[in-house]
Order: structure tokens, then sequence, then C-alpha cells
């Protein structure tokens, strides 16, 4: 997906900040999800990051009858879209509409060729008999998953514009910033295509960041201080108009 056309998506003129939400019932879910639209944010991300996906199904599902107009993706913690992709298309048979799926893990190997990328095609393989059909998102050089060379992460991201929507790549671990020189290595190999931030983004550092990237998957950094879970409504309002402001002047 080219830049122009992810920004299109989420009606943005600079990066789509598309908080994420740690999951833990309904009632929660359901409280920063309104937040989240009262400030104007473009969509979100709902995650399991404490339990299974059977137990996140219905909250999920609950989530969407709330909202039915809400943009609303979702990451299965630590699962692949090989595994992730037939759940979404029972959720869509299920009338349940998820519009776009992050993967931690998108199983990119760069000590492969271009033409031997065998988890990557089975992925694409599920995705595309599963009848789901949003955004996809996949984690490349990303954080708590096998460490690749920085002097790989080129050729890395590179190899995934072939297998997703938008390229992910995050900093050390959750809440870490990435490293400048990372993004920049990563936007020179992708071109033009999208390109996803998932850790370390705050209304402080996002500046740094703006030129290179589309789309700031945001929580700790939007978050009440010491809170994993719920949404400070400040800091969301400051990272919006930052990007707003951003995007006005490019």
């Amino acid at each position: 997906m080219k830049r122009q056309d992810f920004r299109k998506l989420f009606k943005c003129v600079g990066p789509a900040v598309l908080p994420v939400i740690h999951v833990t019932d309904n009632e929660q879910a359901v409280r920063n999800v309104r937040v989240l639209v009262e400030e104007g944010a473009p969509g979100c991300f709902l995650i399991n990051h404490d339990f299974g996906v059977e137990r996140f199904l219905p909250i999920i599902a609950h989530v969407r009858a709330m909202f039915p107009a809400l943009w609303m993706g979702v990451n299965f913690l630590a699962v692949t879209g090989k595994d992730a992709f037939p759940v979404l298309g029972q959720l869509k048979r299920d009338g349940v509409a998820v519009d776009g799926y992050w993967a931690d893990d998108a199983r990119i190997d760069e000590r492969r060729a271009a033409d031997d990328q065998v988890e990557a095609r089975d992925i694409a393989a599920a995705l595309a008999t599963s009848g789901w059909s949003g955004l996809y998102t996949g984690g490349t050089c990303f954080k708590k998953q096998r460490e690749v060379a920085p002097e790989h992460y080129e050729y890395s991201a590179r190899l995934a514009t072939g297998f997703m929507d938008a390229v992910c790549t995050s900093g050390v671990a959750t809440g870490k910033a990435v490293d400048r020189a990372k993004i920049t290595t990563f936007r020179r190999a992708i071109g033009d295509q999208a390109l996803t931030l998932a850790s370390g983004i705050t209304p402080d550092n996002a500046h740094l960041y703006m030129a290179d990237v589309d789309g700031f998957m945001v929580a700790t950094g939007i978050n009440r201080d010491g809170d994993f879970y719920n949404i400070e409504p400040a800091k969301l309002a400051r990272l919006l108009k930052l990007t707003r402001e951003h995007g006005a002047k490019s």
C-alpha cells in the first residue's frame, strides 16, 4: 500500500495515530474506545495482552457492536497471520467486522532469498483463503521476536513490502523508542510504501519520526502514568494535535 493510500484510508494528512488498547474486559475496552473517539483518533487496535484468543473474541464482538462505524484492528498476541486470518475470516462470516490485523511477527526471514520466504508465503496463502480483506501490517525486525542484525534491516524491510499492506517495526521493547537510524533505513528500503511504528512513541518524541512513519500504534506513550490499560485523554489529544500540525505543513 502506498503511503498516500494509507493516510487516505484514515483521512489523515499526518501520521495516523492508532491507539492500542490492552483489553481486560468489555467495560474497560469500551471506556477507552470512547476516549479515543471523543479525541478524534481515526481508529484503534485491540490486543489480548493478558489472555488467549478465545476469551478475546467476545470482547472484539462487543466493541464492534458498540461502535459499528469505528475503524478497528486487532492483534492476537504471539499469533502469526497463518492462524489469525482464518479466525478473522470466521468473524467476518459471523458479522463481526475487523478492519485491520497487526502481527508482531510477519515471519520475514532475512537469511533466505526473496523467492524462498516459506513462512511469509504460508501466511499470504492463509490470508487469500480466509475470506478476510482488511489491512495487514506485519512486524519486521520487531521487538521480542528473533533478533535481526542492523545490517539486515534494509533487506528485511524490502522483503516485507511483498507480503503486507504496511510494514511495521518497533524499538527493542514495549515503551522503548526506536533508533532513528532504523526508521531511516526502513524508509529508504521501502520507498513510498506505508510504514507503521509500534513502540515508544510519545508526544515528546513523535516529531522525530513523522516524516518517515505513516501510522503510530501507541499505548504506553498515551496512557495514564503507571497504567498499562487506560488512555490519558490529554496525552492522546496532544499527540493528535502534533500529527495534524505536521501534516498541515507537509
